[in-house]
């Protein structure tokens, strides 16, 4: 099979068309044709070498896919109630950028009624971590405020559209005007471009003094301190990411007085059944809300498989909205 490789460490160009061996499928897992990869962060750090992959899995990059069942014994198969040749999108540990993948059973879902391809790649890692940490682990609810840091990213138009489907109002932060509006255009309640202005301020002033209830922060760092001046009392902050950096100052005495709730949460490393559990759930609470079209995916860029290096640099850069996907189609 064609795939994408890490040659070494480094910088975008270090990703390089090889052929690979197919991989076969173990006991619990189905074989997918790939025919698009879905681009994420966490891809960007494996190239840079700051993102190991667990044990066991392959070092070839890449988060979720989208193509056909191709193989996979007749009880997984069955467990799932897919067959082969079914469209399906899977979230995997690794393995995503190559025309063959194997993804564990209870991580594949059929593609959404309507969606391409290259839109169902877009999906997986997005959803499944916007789900576990904004529902899951925060626990937002119909009537709250979401602050969503970045809310242009592949995450952060997720989380507007979810968050908005299930009664939350959402607040972001972008760094531009033109991301601004684009969150706006998604669905977002208030953008608030934080290169111009003050986030915790502003937020203040949208919430009347209150503060959100929830805060989805991929940046950590300094973030943080002003983060818990935005949340009300009982509010709950779900760090995903540090792009900011990981040291941290926070005032102990307010997380108390306020029963503030601070987590922390990677997806990869998480055990097969609890993404199971989580692809289950959004396959009964999600997909029909795609599927009717009031959470749609979100395109930025398109790029054949061969020019991975190129959809790296455009991660890199920070001016898409939404998501980056690779076309395995003309490999």
């Amino acid at each position: 099979m064609k795939a994408i490789e890490i040659s070494q460490p480094g910088g975008p160009e270090v990703l390089r068309p090889v052929e690979r061996p197919a991989p076969v499928p173990r006991a619990g897992e189905l074989l997918i044709a790939v025919k698009a990869s879905g681009i994420n962060r966490p891809d960007v750090l494996q190239r840079m070498g700051l993102y190991p992959m667990p044990p066991g899995v392959s070092d070839l990059p890449g988060l979720e896919v989208a193509g056909t069942v191709a193989g996979g014994a007749p009880e997984d198969l069955a467990a799932t109630g897919l067959a082969l040749g079914d469209r399906v999108c899977a979230l995997v540990a690794g393995g995503g950028y190559a025309e063959l993948c194997v993804a564990p059973a209870g991580q594949c879902l059929p593609v959404p009624k309507g969606l391409t391809d290259i839109e169902a790649a877009s999906l997986p890692e997005t959803f499944f971590t916007v789900w576990q940490n904004v529902f899951h682990i925060a626990g937002l609810k119909a009537g709250e405020t979401l602050l969503v840091q970045g809310g242009s990213s592949g995450i952060g138009v997720t989380a507007i559209q979810l968050a908005k489907a299930f009664g939350a109002q959402v607040i972001v932060t972008a760094g531009s005007d033109d991301k601004c509006a684009a969150c706006l255009k998604v669905g977002a309640d208030h953008a608030i471009n934080y290169r111009t202005q003050d986030f915790v301020a502003e937020v203040k002033q949208i919430t009347g003094g209150r503060g959100v209830d929830v805060v989805l922060d991929m940046v950590a760092g300094d973030y943080l301190a002003r983060e818990i001046d935005c949340l009300a009392d009982d509010g709950r902050l779900a760090v995903i990411a540090v792009q900011g950096g990981t040291k941290s100052t926070l005032d102990a005495g307010t997380l108390l007085r306020r029963r503030l709730t601070v987590t922390g949460s990677t997806l990869r490393p998480r055990s097969i059944a609890y993404k199971t559990t989580l692809a289950q759930e959004l396959r009964a609470r999600v997909w029909p809300l795609i599927e009717a079209g009031t959470v749609r995916p979100v395109i930025h860029g398109v790029f054949p498989a061969a020019q991975a290096a190129d959809a790296h640099r455009l991660m890199e850069s920070s001016t898409h909205v939404g998501k980056i996907v690779l076309d395995w189609s003309a490999a």
